[in-house]
């Protein structure tokens, strides 16, 4: 793998920052080297018996002694049904609902992520606002002597939005996000991190409602998400805009998702999804989110539980698996950043066990862990915005990883990391 300048985690196996795997550390293999280091103490010991040093022989038993607290009851300090890797991170028993399975991720460190401000909490407040390109009237705000209108440089276009935040923390934006209204409703297509009080930034974007390009309301302003409040793509959708950054393979992707969502609602509700375009509105109706509500609902409320059990531990993230399949993991810098996508991210979830119902195995937990722990890559590339953040995206066998590294001052971490199977 290349290794390119300024990488905050290059490692010989393509590793992120604190996944080092190091080999032998099954169970089975770490009981057999310490059989190994206690028959040489032991032989040390007989040595210097014969020789006579009773200080040296004082010191070969208590190594002794503690190998055998090491190797006997530190393995049983683990708690059932977790296992982990030699990062730090640990995936915890799955949770399970219908087709959809959800494995804890826990990690031995946290950050502070609370400067960052979240997409919906910019929008609420209005503190940070979308609109067209070209429509930035009024945008920027609190600014000394006050605003300046702008003038639009260019007309609209449908991968391309305008986003100005006015606040005084960094805007944190992840993919798969969707804000509705404008022209179109869109769905921002890759994490990226946007300064306070930023001038006009350029938002890559993809259309999820084909058909319409007239404004919303008379607005080519957005909101958060649809009526019901934000929406975040499923991963099939959410993938396509990552990966293969296709604005087609967005729509086929969006199109394949309504009409499983159709099929899977009484006949009412099904002619409703199949009169709008908007994968947002579709998310709004009633029936559909009563479906999505059936799978995330139990999974959302036990994993509450489990954190709520676990408060010393830091909880992270989420191996996601559907169909007995492991097919995406998210995981953030810290609980705090996760409890604030954590209710949209798992009606994500949900969403897309719904539209690929299929029959099919349960994941386990050591599928969950390989996932989690295989990310060697064969190709990467890293796009830069220097005392900002770098987003990183590497090409595996059957999957990608996108990190997000911070590279605001005083932080140098990865503040969100998003595994996807091919």
């Amino acid at each position: 793998m290349d290794e390119g300048p300024g990488r905050l985690w290059l490692e010989s196996d393509g590793g992120l920052p604190g996944w080092r795997r190091t080999k032998g550390s099954h169970e089975q293999g770490s009981h057999k080297e310490d059989c190994v280091y206690a028959g040489a103490a032991m032989s040390s010991a007989v040595s210097l018996l014969r020789g006579g040093s009773l200080m040296r022989l004082v010191i070969v038993v208590v190594g002794i002694a503690l190998l055998v607290v090491a190797a006997v009851v530190v393995p049983c300090l683990l708690p059932a049904g977790e296992v982990t890797s030699a990062s730090g991170y640990s995936l915890l028993s799955p949770i399970r609902s219908g087709n959809l399975t959800i494995f804890p991720v826990v990690a031995g460190k946290s950050y502070d992520t609370a400067e960052f401000l979240t997409l919906d909490e910019g929008l609420r407040s209005g503190d940070v606002v979308v609109t067209e390109a070209g429509q930035l009237r009024g945008l920027i705000r609190h600014r000394p002597g006050g605003a300046t209108p702008m003038r639009p440089v260019r007309g609209p276009e449908v991968n391309q939005l305008v986003l100005v935040n006015n606040s005084k923390r960094p805007l944190l934006l992840l993919a798969g996000e969707i804000v509705t209204g404008g022209k179109q409703d869109r769905v921002i297509g890759k994490d990226r991190i946007v300064p306070p009080e930023s001038d006009p930034v350029d938002l890559g974007v993809f259309c999820v409602e084909p058909g319409r390009w007239v404004a919303a309301n008379g607005k080519d302003d957005f909101s958060a998400g649809g009526v019901a409040g934000a929406v975040f793509a499923a991963p099939g959708v959410r993938g396509s805009a990552m990966a293969a950054k296709n604005q087609q393979q967005v729509w086929d992707n969006v199109g394949r998702s309504k009409q499983a969502l159709a099929a899977a609602v009484p006949a009412p509700a099904a002619a409703e999804v199949n009169s709008t375009t908007s994968y947002a509105r579709v998310m709004d109706n009633k029936e559909v989110q009563q479906k999505v509500d059936s799978v995330a609902e139990p999974v959302q409320r036990n994993y509450e539980s489990v954190i709520r059990q676990l408060r010393d531990k830091n909880a992270v993230g989420v191996v996601v698996a559907v169909n007995g399949e492991v097919v995406w993991a998210d995981i953030f810098a810290s609980t705090q950043l996760l409890q604030k996508y954590w209710p949209k991210l798992v009606r994500s979830y949900a969403t897309e066990a719904v539209v690929t119902r299929a029959k099919g195995g349960e994941a386990s937990l050591k599928d969950g862990q390989k996932f989690l722990d295989d990310l060697q890559g064969r190709h990467e590339t890293a796009e830069t915005e220097p005392g900002l953040y770098r987003q990183t995206e590497i090409t595996g066998d059957g999957f990608k990883v996108f990190e997000l590294t911070s590279l605001l001052p005083k932080t140098g971490f990865p503040v969100h990391v998003a595994k996807m199977a091919d």
